[in-house]
């Protein structure tokens, strides 16, 4: 099944996300949204979902709510961080954040931090990097472009906003 990238139906968000999940070459991070859309099914406690984006879930049919309820499901096991090894380098790929200054596999973190943090984009515009690996790859924060400093890339470029989906080739 082929996926097209278009501003006019951002796959970051919502049922077609979902779907992406089930390719065979798709290997993704636990993020804030699924973790909100988890934790809300689960508790029924909506409030927190409503105001991040669940209109999608809503709007969906009863079949449709029933299959994205079965892949959110999937989400809890999806990785907090992923490490990836490639000709150019160890690549550490979390949401939003990894919380330390120095990186090691399975180091226990905030992951409340891995899943919401902005602090580190917004204190290290002086090119302050993380230690432990070649490059840390980030999204969670929309900017109108990429931003690299040092071995920090961020590449949420406001998709969900009608911006450009930025895409990465690690290999």
């Amino acid at each position: 099944m082929p996926f097209y990238f278009r501003k006019e139906c951002p796959l970051n968000s919502g049922y077609l996300s979902l779907q992406l999940l089930e390719q065979h070459w798709v290997c993704a991070v636990r993020g804030n949204h699924e973790q909100m859309a988890m934790d809300a099914l689960a508790s029924q406690q909506m409030s927190l979902w409503l105001m991040n984006g669940c209109d999608w879930f809503i709007a969906l049919a009863d079949n449709q709510q029933k299959q994205a309820k079965t892949a959110l499901e999937k989400c809890q096991h999806l990785p907090f961080i992923l490490e990836v090894h490639s000709r150019t380098g160890k690549h550490v790929i979390a949401h939003a954040d990894y919380p330390d200054d120095v990186y090691e596999w399975q180091k226990d973190v905030d992951l409340h931090q891995v899943l919401w943090s902005r602090s580190r984009l917004g204190e290290r515009q002086k090119g302050q990097g993380i230690t432990g690996a070649d490059h840390f790859w980030f999204g969670h924060t929309p900017l109108r472009h990429r931003v690299d400093i040092g071995n920090l890339h961020y590449i949420d470029t406001g998709a969900v906003f009608g911006g450009e989906l930025t895409l990465v080739q690690l290999q």
